[in-house]
């Protein structure tokens, strides 16, 4: 038996997907101490939005083995992009958002440096030499052959504070191990210089200071919003993160 088909049936799926395929494909950049599950909370958000995601997992090893990793998932977009990075993430959408294929950059609670810029560079400027008032989150680190990552305590009082106990936990327990090169890695050229970029500021982050957060934000000349939230305000707050995003995606 023939079943009749309705006359508008196919225009109307072929519709919806070209409006899909117009959309940009976020993809989503993790700190340091992390990997790709950062964005667990706010993937479902995105894609119930009809947008592609993809959460790169970073080795952490150097800037350019990250930029790497994040050129790689640039490579498979056929469409544009929005970049969105999360903490030392910053730093590698900086230098991968020169990419021809991204068109915005969003900054969680991240750093974004300058030309010729590291963390350290931005670090020392504001501690040594300006004396704005640290952070805690990162006075206490372990050092093992080169890499570092943070003892549990840490992540449960300064890093992922304002989660639960076990969400913070399982940070703890999966937590990506941070070459020290990273630190003094220099930036070449600030892709935020020439693409909109938005930026959230996490207000009771103790690993970054909120104060360098908004300083950077108001030097890239970004679309701003502030969250009173800890380091991971896209696991505390993914609804306010991914909105954001989607603005950065321009989502009516």
């Amino acid at each position: 038996m023939i079943t009749a088909i309705e006359p508008n049936a196919e225009p109307l799926q072929a519709n919806q997907s070209t409006q899909q395929d117009d959309k940009p494909t976020i993809v989503l950049v993790h700190g340091a101490f992390a990997d790709g599950s950062s964005w667990n909370k706010v993937i479902p958000i995105l894609q119930k939005k009809g947008y592609k995601t993809i959460a790169v997992q970073n080795p952490l090893t150097s800037l350019n083995d990250d930029v790497a990793f994040v050129d790689r998932a640039i490579a498979e977009v056929k469409g544009n992009v929005i970049l969105v990075g999360h903490s030392w993430g910053g730093v590698v959408i900086t230098q991968a958002g020169n990419n021809e294929k991204v068109k915005g950059l969003v900054f969680v609670a991240a750093y974004a440096p300058d030309e010729g810029q590291s963390i350290e560079d931005i670090t020392k400027d504001a501690f040594e030499v300006r004396k704005l008032p640290n952070v805690p989150g990162l006075t206490d680190p372990i050092v093992e052959d080169g890499f570092i990552r943070l003892k549990e305590e840490t992540v449960l009082n300064h890093f992922a504070q304002d989660l639960p106990p076990a969400e913070a936990k399982l940070i703890a327990a999966g937590q990506g191990r941070f070459h020290v090169s990273t630190i003094s890695a220099k930036v070449s050229n600030p892709a935020w210089k020439s693409k909109p970029n938005f930026f959230v500021v996490s207000d009771n982050d103790h690993i970054i200071s909120p104060l360098v957060e908004a300083e950077m934000a108001a030097r890239m000349k970004a679309t701003v919003i502030h969250l009173p939230s800890s380091h991971v305000a896209m696991l505390s707050q993914p609804q306010k993160v991914a909105e954001l995003i989607l603005k950065a995606a321009g989502d009516k």
